[in-house]
């Protein structure tokens, strides 16, 4: 697997998370 692939599948999967946090914490913004 290529490190640019690895950083942006990690990037894709932190910015799902904080998406996540954001719709069940909206006051937290």
């Amino acid at each position: 697997m290529d490190m640019e692939n690895l950083i942006g599948l990690l990037v894709a999967i932190l910015l799902f998370i904080y998406l996540l946090y954001a719709l069940l914490k909206p006051e937290k913004l």
